[in-house]
């Protein structure tokens, strides 16, 4: 078969020729031959597939520069690239998606102080630290207030109980701060950015001790939530149990990128290899931040991973959803982690949201 017109070849390729041009400029799909009279460009059936290729990649949204490098490798190695790129896609868009339901809750929370919005819902809270079976200290830290809830867990050795208790006295502060949910959020951010700080400059030698940290500030009926590290929030909602936070952990990351099941992630051996922490070196520690609305009747849990670890989700929900009141709730939850071995320390807090 002869050579194909840029045309011909643009119909056959299920592309344009205003995209075939496009694709010769940038060196991604050069034609065989173009007619020295006409100036035409001319393309060969062979040079098809490299074409459709291009074309199904381009509607996925690859860039081009990417989409020269995929079309260079082995089909394993294509079909690999894509999934890759189809993974960042997915993050990134999630990530999108939930800094816009962020800023939808706080352009509609704008404007309304703690004190306005104070009186329709409160906490009935309890707490729990208690050291594990087999350890000998106790890293791990928790506040429970009338509006701010917090668990930190230090990494064992020397400095991490100090770290994960600065971590959570830098964010009492805010427990009194009278203003809206909007500016309370940037105020939790830059609390979590002091608490790095201050954890990073307790360090000993060589020694840089770390700490997770997650809490929730409640602003009226509207929750701020911040996150680092593996210590989670659970929400009991209509009897059903979800889970807040995502883990900052390097088994977690294995699942995201697909190649970890949540079976394998729970019992690998580097399951609480943290992937980010408060007090970690390098850049500025990244904390999740989110705003939620409370509802009367939800029940939240926060809890170290000496709890989620050794306690599988059925059981919590189970807890969770049947034992009445949050300190027979959270007592509960450490029993069952003592059931269970409790070879880390255990911390809790149970929030039961109460109108009025």
């Amino acid at each position: 078969m002869g050579l194909l017109t840029i045309g011909a070849f643009a119909r056959a390729a299920g592309l344009t020729p205003k995209a075939l041009r496009l694709y010769d400029g940038t060196g991604l799909l050069p034609p065989a031959a173009v007619d020295p009279e006409s100036g035409y460009r001319l393309y060969t059936p062979e040079q098809l597939e490299r074409a459709r290729l291009i074309a199904a990649l381009r509607r996925i949204g690859m860039p081009l520069a990417e989409i020269g490098r995929v079309c260079g490798l082995d089909p394993d190695a294509a079909a690999v690239a894509v999934g890759a790129y189809w993974r960042r896609v997915t993050a990134d868009t999630e990530a999108r998606g939930r800094h816009a339901t962020l800023l939808v809750e706080i352009l509609s929370g704008r404007g309304t102080t703690m004190s306005e919005k104070n009186h329709t819902l409160s906490f009935r809270v309890a707490a729990r630290c208690e050291t594990g079976a087999v350890r000998d200290s106790n890293e791990d830290a928790v506040y429970a207030g009338e509006r701010l809830l917090a668990v930190a867990d230090g990494m064992r050795g020397p400095g991490g109980a100090a770290a994960s208790a600065a971590a959570i006295d830098v964010l009492k502060s805010l427990e009194t701060a009278d203003v809206p949910a909007a500016e309370l959020l940037s105020l939790l951010a830059d609390a979590v950015a002091e608490a790095d700080r201050t954890v990073r400059a307790s360090a000993v030698d060589d020694h840089q001790p770390v700490t997770t940290l997650t809490a929730l500030l409640r602003s009226g009926s509207q929750l701020v939530l911040v996150h680092v590290g593996d210590t989670r929030v659970y929400l009991l909602r209509d009897g059903e149990l979800s889970q807040l936070t995502r883990d900052h952990t390097y088994v977690q990351s294995l699942v995201d990128q697909g190649r970890l099941g949540p079976d394998e992630a729970a019992t690998h051996p580097r399951r609480a290899l943290l992937a980010r922490a408060v007090g970690a070196g390098g850049a500025d520690v990244e904390a999740d931040l989110a705003v939620r609305t409370a509802l009367a009747g939800d029940r939240y849990l926060l809890c170290s991973d000496g709890l989620s670890a050794v306690v599988d989700r059925p059981t919590l929900h189970e807890t969770l959803r049947t034992v009445t009141g949050s300190d027979q709730a959270a007592q509960r939850l450490v029993d069952l982690a003592y059931a269970a071995g409790a070879p880390d320390n255990v911390a809790c807090v149970v929030a039961d949201v109460v109108a009025g």
